[in-house]
Protein backbone atom coordinates (compact mmCIF):
# COMPACT_ATOMS: atom_id res chain seq x y z
CA UNK A 1 0.00 0.00 0.00
CA UNK A 2 1.27 3.59 -0.81
CA UNK A 3 0.62 5.78 1.43
CA UNK A 4 0.94 10.17 1.64
CA UNK A 5 0.53 11.96 4.64
CA UNK A 6 0.25 15.37 4.78
CA UNK A 7 1.16 17.34 7.95
CA UNK A 8 2.72 20.66 9.24
CA UNK A 9 5.76 20.58 10.25
CA UNK A 10 8.38 17.94 11.17
CA UNK A 11 6.65 14.69 12.27
CA UNK A 12 8.78 14.30 15.21
CA UNK A 13 7.71 17.06 16.54
CA UNK A 14 6.90 16.38 20.38
CA UNK A 15 3.12 16.34 21.11
CA UNK A 16 0.51 13.69 21.41
CA UNK A 17 -0.67 13.97 17.90
CA UNK A 18 2.63 14.14 16.62
CA UNK A 19 3.28 10.37 18.60
CA UNK A 20 0.18 9.24 17.25
CA UNK A 21 0.86 10.28 13.46
CA UNK A 22 4.85 8.80 13.99
CA UNK A 23 3.55 5.52 15.37
CA UNK A 24 0.97 4.94 12.61
CA UNK A 25 3.92 5.71 10.07
CA UNK A 26 6.23 3.21 11.62
CA UNK A 27 3.65 0.84 12.00
CA UNK A 28 2.25 1.10 8.23
CA UNK A 29 6.27 0.71 7.32
CA UNK A 30 6.92 -1.97 9.40
CA UNK A 31 3.99 -3.98 7.78
CA UNK A 32 6.03 -3.34 3.93
CA UNK A 33 3.71 0.03 3.41
CA UNK A 34 5.12 3.10 1.37
CA UNK A 35 4.44 5.94 2.95
CA UNK A 36 5.50 9.22 1.91
CA UNK A 37 5.96 12.25 4.83
CA UNK A 38 4.21 15.49 2.85
CA UNK A 39 5.67 18.56 5.00
CA UNK A 40 4.28 21.94 4.49
CA UNK A 41 5.36 24.46 6.64
CA UNK A 42 4.01 25.68 9.79
CA UNK A 43 2.07 28.78 9.24
CA UNK A 44 -0.27 31.23 10.98
CA UNK A 45 -3.87 30.58 10.33
CA UNK A 46 -4.55 33.56 8.03
CA UNK A 47 -0.87 32.11 5.95
CA UNK A 48 -2.29 28.89 5.57
CA UNK A 49 -5.97 29.51 4.58
CA UNK A 50 -3.72 31.13 1.53
CA UNK A 51 -2.29 27.78 0.75
CA UNK A 52 -5.52 26.51 -0.88
CA UNK A 53 -4.94 28.46 -3.92
CA UNK A 54 -1.22 28.01 -3.79
CA UNK A 55 -0.31 26.91 -7.69
CA UNK A 56 2.50 24.95 -6.71
CA UNK A 57 0.91 23.06 -3.65
CA UNK A 58 -1.99 21.80 -5.79
CA UNK A 59 0.71 20.69 -8.59
CA UNK A 60 2.54 18.34 -5.73
CA UNK A 61 -0.71 16.96 -4.27
CA UNK A 62 -2.15 16.07 -8.12
CA UNK A 63 1.62 14.50 -8.46
CA UNK A 64 1.07 12.53 -5.67
CA UNK A 65 1.52 8.49 -6.89
CA UNK A 66 -0.50 6.83 -3.57
CA UNK A 67 -3.36 4.85 -2.83
CA UNK A 68 -4.71 6.91 -0.22
CA UNK A 69 -3.87 10.43 1.17
CA UNK A 70 -3.84 10.67 4.90
CA UNK A 71 -4.27 14.54 6.35
CA UNK A 72 -3.38 15.48 10.13
CA UNK A 73 -6.45 17.33 10.86
CA UNK A 74 -4.02 19.95 12.44
CA UNK A 75 -3.08 21.16 8.71
CA UNK A 76 -7.11 21.81 7.80
CA UNK A 77 -6.38 25.88 6.84
CA UNK A 78 -4.06 24.72 3.95
CA UNK A 79 -6.31 21.93 2.76
CA UNK A 80 -10.16 22.58 2.66
CA UNK A 81 -10.21 23.76 -0.58
CA UNK A 82 -7.02 21.95 -2.56
CA UNK A 83 -9.05 18.72 -1.12
CA UNK A 84 -11.78 19.26 -3.65
CA UNK A 85 -9.36 18.86 -6.49
CA UNK A 86 -8.26 15.27 -5.42
CA UNK A 87 -12.33 14.05 -5.51
CA UNK A 88 -13.68 11.88 -8.51
CA UNK A 89 -12.81 9.60 -10.32
CA UNK A 90 -8.95 8.00 -10.66
CA UNK A 91 -8.17 10.09 -7.50
CA UNK A 92 -6.95 8.46 -4.04
CA UNK A 93 -9.19 8.84 -1.24
CA UNK A 94 -8.59 11.56 1.48
CA UNK A 95 -8.76 9.95 5.69
CA UNK A 96 -7.76 12.97 7.77
CA UNK A 97 -6.78 11.75 11.31
CA UNK A 98 -8.80 13.99 13.66
CA UNK A 99 -6.73 14.26 17.16
CA UNK A 100 -9.38 16.96 18.27
CA UNK A 101 -11.14 20.14 16.63
CA UNK A 102 -9.76 23.62 16.99
CA UNK A 103 -13.61 24.88 17.21
CA UNK A 104 -13.36 22.87 20.37
CA UNK A 105 -10.46 24.89 22.06
CA UNK A 106 -11.65 27.46 25.36
CA UNK A 107 -11.29 30.38 23.15
CA UNK A 108 -13.71 34.10 22.14
CA UNK A 109 -17.22 32.41 20.99
CA UNK A 110 -16.44 34.72 17.56
CA UNK A 111 -13.30 33.08 16.67
CA UNK A 112 -14.59 30.05 17.31
CA UNK A 113 -17.32 30.60 14.92
CA UNK A 114 -14.67 31.29 12.22
CA UNK A 115 -12.63 28.52 13.00
CA UNK A 116 -16.10 26.21 13.13
CA UNK A 117 -16.42 27.38 9.40
CA UNK A 118 -13.54 26.67 8.19
CA UNK A 119 -13.33 23.16 9.99
CA UNK A 120 -16.33 22.16 8.53
CA UNK A 121 -15.71 22.91 5.16
CA UNK A 122 -12.59 20.80 5.57
CA UNK A 123 -13.99 17.88 7.14
CA UNK A 124 -16.38 17.84 4.08
CA UNK A 125 -13.63 17.52 1.75
CA UNK A 126 -12.47 14.51 3.01
CA UNK A 127 -13.47 11.24 2.19
CA UNK A 128 -13.06 9.09 5.62
CA UNK A 129 -12.17 9.52 8.67
CA UNK A 130 -9.42 8.33 11.42
CA UNK A 131 -10.66 9.37 15.15
CA UNK A 132 -8.74 8.96 18.48
CA UNK A 133 -11.70 9.03 20.79
CA UNK A 134 -15.08 8.77 21.14
CA UNK A 135 -15.31 12.15 22.02
CA UNK A 136 -13.62 13.57 18.84
CA UNK A 137 -15.83 11.13 17.17
CA UNK A 138 -19.27 12.81 18.59
CA UNK A 139 -17.98 16.20 17.80
CA UNK A 140 -17.04 15.76 14.30
CA UNK A 141 -20.51 13.91 13.60
CA UNK A 142 -22.79 16.74 15.26
CA UNK A 143 -20.51 19.50 13.32
CA UNK A 144 -20.93 17.39 9.84
CA UNK A 145 -23.94 16.38 10.24
CA UNK A 146 -23.63 13.10 8.34
CA UNK A 147 -21.93 10.02 8.19
CA UNK A 148 -19.16 9.27 6.54
CA UNK A 149 -16.32 5.76 6.97
CA UNK A 150 -14.42 5.96 9.59
CA UNK A 151 -12.20 4.23 11.72
CA UNK A 152 -12.18 4.69 15.61
CA UNK A 153 -8.47 4.07 16.87
CA UNK A 154 -7.63 4.44 20.22
CA UNK A 155 -3.83 5.90 20.88
CA UNK A 156 -1.43 3.17 22.49
CA UNK A 157 0.34 3.76 26.12
CA UNK A 158 2.52 0.78 25.88
CA UNK A 159 5.87 3.03 24.08
CA UNK A 160 7.56 2.61 27.43
CA UNK A 161 8.74 -1.30 27.95
CA UNK A 162 10.24 -0.49 31.49
CA UNK A 163 7.08 0.09 34.35
CA UNK A 164 7.17 -0.03 38.05
CA UNK A 165 5.82 -3.33 39.63
CA UNK A 166 3.09 -3.39 42.88
CA UNK A 167 6.06 -3.27 45.29
CA UNK A 168 7.61 -0.72 43.83
CA UNK A 169 4.66 1.85 43.39
CA UNK A 170 4.48 0.97 47.27
CA UNK A 171 7.33 2.28 48.09
CA UNK A 172 7.27 5.25 46.29
CA UNK A 173 3.62 6.49 47.99
CA UNK A 174 5.14 6.13 51.10
CA UNK A 175 8.22 7.76 50.89
CA UNK A 176 8.55 10.33 53.07
CA UNK A 177 8.69 13.93 51.91
CA UNK A 178 6.17 16.14 49.46
CA UNK A 179 4.10 15.03 46.73
CA UNK A 180 6.34 14.98 43.43
CA UNK A 181 3.61 16.62 40.82
CA UNK A 182 4.23 15.96 37.20
CA UNK A 183 3.10 18.72 34.32
CA UNK A 184 4.09 17.23 30.71
CA UNK A 185 3.27 18.82 27.98
CA UNK A 186 4.01 21.69 25.87
CA UNK A 187 3.99 25.23 27.81
CA UNK A 188 0.65 26.64 26.20
CA UNK A 189 -2.25 28.27 27.69
CA UNK A 190 -4.74 24.91 26.57
CA UNK A 191 -2.76 23.15 28.77
CA UNK A 192 -3.55 24.98 32.26
CA UNK A 193 -0.26 24.95 33.98
CA UNK A 194 -1.26 28.45 35.33
CA UNK A 195 -4.48 26.82 36.80
CA UNK A 196 -2.08 24.22 38.15
CA UNK A 197 0.05 26.61 39.75
CA UNK A 198 -2.73 28.40 41.12
CA UNK A 199 -3.83 25.35 42.71
CA UNK A 200 -0.73 24.40 44.09
CA UNK A 201 -0.39 27.77 45.72
CA UNK A 202 -2.97 27.42 47.94
CA UNK A 203 -0.82 24.45 49.49
CA UNK A 204 1.50 24.43 52.21
CA UNK A 205 4.93 24.77 50.18
CA UNK A 206 6.66 21.65 52.52
CA UNK A 207 3.97 19.62 50.82
CA UNK A 208 4.74 19.66 46.91
CA UNK A 209 7.30 19.92 44.31
CA UNK A 210 6.29 20.62 40.83
CA UNK A 211 8.20 19.39 38.08
CA UNK A 212 6.99 20.89 34.31
CA UNK A 213 8.17 18.37 31.40
CA UNK A 214 7.97 20.06 28.00
CA UNK A 215 9.16 22.55 25.99
CA UNK A 216 9.25 26.13 26.18
CA UNK A 217 9.22 27.77 22.67
CA UNK A 218 5.59 27.24 20.88
CA UNK A 219 4.41 30.43 23.62
CA UNK A 220 6.96 32.67 24.67
CA UNK A 221 4.79 35.46 25.67
CA UNK A 222 2.68 32.73 27.58
CA UNK A 223 6.18 31.45 29.44
CA UNK A 224 6.78 34.58 30.68
CA UNK A 225 3.81 34.73 32.17
CA UNK A 226 4.35 31.65 33.64
CA UNK A 227 7.40 32.41 35.39
CA UNK A 228 6.35 35.86 36.60
CA UNK A 229 3.11 34.24 37.78
CA UNK A 230 5.45 31.46 39.76
CA UNK A 231 7.58 34.86 40.89
CA UNK A 232 4.97 36.93 42.29
CA UNK A 233 3.79 33.61 44.08
CA UNK A 234 6.87 32.94 45.55
CA UNK A 235 7.02 29.61 43.95
CA UNK A 236 10.49 29.40 42.21
CA UNK A 237 11.88 26.97 45.23
CA UNK A 238 9.45 24.82 44.12
CA UNK A 239 8.74 23.97 40.49
CA UNK A 240 11.60 22.85 37.92
CA UNK A 241 11.10 23.46 34.19
CA UNK A 242 13.57 20.63 32.54
CA UNK A 243 12.52 21.15 28.48
CA UNK A 244 11.68 18.36 26.52
CA UNK A 245 13.01 14.94 27.50
CA UNK A 246 14.20 11.74 25.49
CA UNK A 247 12.53 8.82 26.08
CA UNK A 248 14.78 7.20 28.61
CA UNK A 249 14.79 10.53 30.83
CA UNK A 250 11.08 10.76 30.50
CA UNK A 251 10.59 6.97 32.07
CA UNK A 252 12.95 7.77 35.01
CA UNK A 253 10.83 11.39 35.45
CA UNK A 254 7.76 9.44 35.12
CA UNK A 255 8.78 6.60 37.67
CA UNK A 256 9.83 8.96 40.10
CA UNK A 257 6.63 10.92 40.13
CA UNK A 258 3.73 10.58 42.47
CA UNK A 259 0.68 12.39 40.16
CA UNK A 260 0.36 13.30 36.56
CA UNK A 261 -1.67 17.00 36.39
CA UNK A 262 -2.49 18.24 33.24
CA UNK A 263 -5.33 20.41 33.61
CA UNK A 264 -6.36 21.66 30.14
CA UNK A 265 -8.79 23.33 29.13
CA UNK A 266 -9.95 20.98 26.40
CA UNK A 267 -7.88 17.36 25.27
CA UNK A 268 -9.18 15.04 22.26
CA UNK A 269 -8.21 12.35 24.06
CA UNK A 270 -5.19 12.43 26.55
CA UNK A 271 -2.85 10.32 25.44
CA UNK A 272 -0.38 11.97 28.21
CA UNK A 273 -2.86 10.49 31.01
CA UNK A 274 -2.07 7.06 29.99
CA UNK A 275 1.24 7.33 29.43
CA UNK A 276 1.41 8.40 33.28
CA UNK A 277 -0.79 5.77 34.31
CA UNK A 278 1.66 2.98 33.22
CA UNK A 279 3.85 4.71 35.69
CA UNK A 280 0.65 4.03 38.56
CA UNK A 281 0.52 8.04 38.43
CA UNK A 282 -3.43 8.92 39.14
CA UNK A 283 -4.05 11.67 36.40
CA UNK A 284 -4.87 15.49 37.41
CA UNK A 285 -7.17 16.69 34.10
CA UNK A 286 -11.01 18.76 33.69
CA UNK A 287 -14.06 17.51 32.73
CA UNK A 288 -13.29 19.16 29.13
CA UNK A 289 -13.02 16.60 26.07
CA UNK A 290 -11.35 12.73 25.90
CA UNK A 291 -10.03 12.84 29.28
CA UNK A 292 -13.63 11.69 30.83
CA UNK A 293 -12.76 8.23 28.30
CA UNK A 294 -9.93 7.77 30.28
CA UNK A 295 -10.26 8.81 34.14
CA UNK A 296 -12.68 7.48 36.57
CA UNK A 297 -12.95 10.32 38.67
CA UNK A 298 -11.93 9.86 42.36
CA UNK A 299 -10.48 5.64 41.15
CA UNK A 300 -7.69 6.13 39.37
CA UNK A 301 -7.23 10.08 38.90
CA UNK A 302 -9.41 13.47 38.86
CA UNK A 303 -11.35 15.33 36.44
CA UNK A 304 -12.13 19.10 37.48
CA UNK A 305 -13.81 21.72 35.65
CA UNK A 306 -11.60 23.80 33.23
CA UNK A 307 -10.03 26.55 34.86
CA UNK A 308 -11.44 25.36 38.74
CA UNK A 309 -8.09 25.98 40.65
CA UNK A 310 -9.71 25.11 43.92
CA UNK A 311 -10.48 21.83 43.09
CA UNK A 312 -7.45 20.76 42.08
CA UNK A 313 -6.17 22.08 45.40
CA UNK A 314 -8.39 19.69 46.94
CA UNK A 315 -7.40 16.71 45.00
CA UNK A 316 -3.49 17.11 45.38
CA UNK A 317 -4.09 18.13 49.11
CA UNK A 318 -6.02 14.78 49.57
CA UNK A 319 -3.32 12.94 47.75
CA UNK A 320 -0.41 14.73 49.84
CA UNK A 321 -2.42 13.73 52.76
CA UNK A 322 -3.13 10.51 52.43
CA UNK A 323 -0.57 8.01 51.43
CA UNK A 324 -3.11 5.19 51.38
CA UNK A 325 -5.21 6.65 49.28
CA UNK A 326 -2.35 7.61 46.70
CA UNK A 327 -1.11 4.19 46.23
CA UNK A 328 -5.25 2.64 46.10
CA UNK A 329 -5.22 5.36 43.21
CA UNK A 330 -1.97 4.67 42.24
CA UNK A 331 -2.80 0.70 41.54
CA UNK A 332 -5.97 1.84 39.54
CA UNK A 333 -3.99 3.69 37.26
CA UNK A 334 -1.65 1.23 36.15
CA UNK A 335 -4.69 -1.44 35.87
CA UNK A 336 -6.64 1.03 33.63
CA UNK A 337 -3.51 1.55 31.64
CA UNK A 338 -3.12 -2.57 31.15
CA UNK A 339 -6.45 -2.49 30.38
CA UNK A 340 -6.28 -0.33 27.25
CA UNK A 341 -5.48 -1.20 23.55
CA UNK A 342 -1.86 -1.07 22.62
CA UNK A 343 -0.27 0.42 19.52
CA UNK A 344 -0.30 -2.67 17.77
CA UNK A 345 -3.96 -2.75 17.82
CA UNK A 346 -4.21 0.67 16.99
CA UNK A 347 -2.13 0.05 13.52
CA UNK A 348 -4.09 -2.52 12.91
CA UNK A 349 -7.28 -1.21 12.74
CA UNK A 350 -6.21 1.89 11.07
CA UNK A 351 -4.32 -0.09 7.88
CA UNK A 352 -7.22 -2.51 7.55
CA UNK A 353 -9.53 0.48 7.22
CA UNK A 354 -7.02 2.54 4.55
CA UNK A 355 -7.08 -0.97 2.61
CA UNK A 356 -10.90 -1.08 2.88
CA UNK A 357 -10.85 2.43 1.32
CA UNK A 358 -8.56 1.86 -1.65
CA UNK A 359 -10.34 0.79 -5.24
CA UNK A 360 -9.84 -2.14 -6.88
CA UNK A 361 -8.35 -0.80 -9.85
CA UNK A 362 -5.95 0.79 -7.47
CA UNK A 363 -4.55 -2.33 -5.86
CA UNK A 364 -3.32 -2.39 -2.11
Amino acid sequence: MRVALVLYGDLDFISGGFLYDRLLVNYLRHQGDEVQIVSLPWPSYARGLMDNISPALGRRFLGLNVDVILQDELAHPSLFRLNRRLQGRGHPPVVTIVHHLRCSEARPAWQNHCYRLVERRYLASVNAFIFNSRTTRETVRKLVGREKPSVLAFPGADRFQIRPGREDLAMRAHEPGPLRVLFLGTVIPRKGLHTLLAALATLRPETWRLTVVGSLEADRAYVRRIRGQIAAAGLSSQVAFTGPLDEADLAARLAASHVLAVPSSYEGFGIVYLEGMAFGLPALATTAGGAVEIITSGQNGFLAPPGDAAALAAHLMALAADRDLLLSMSLAAQARFAAHPTWNDAGVAVRRFLQSLIPASRGA
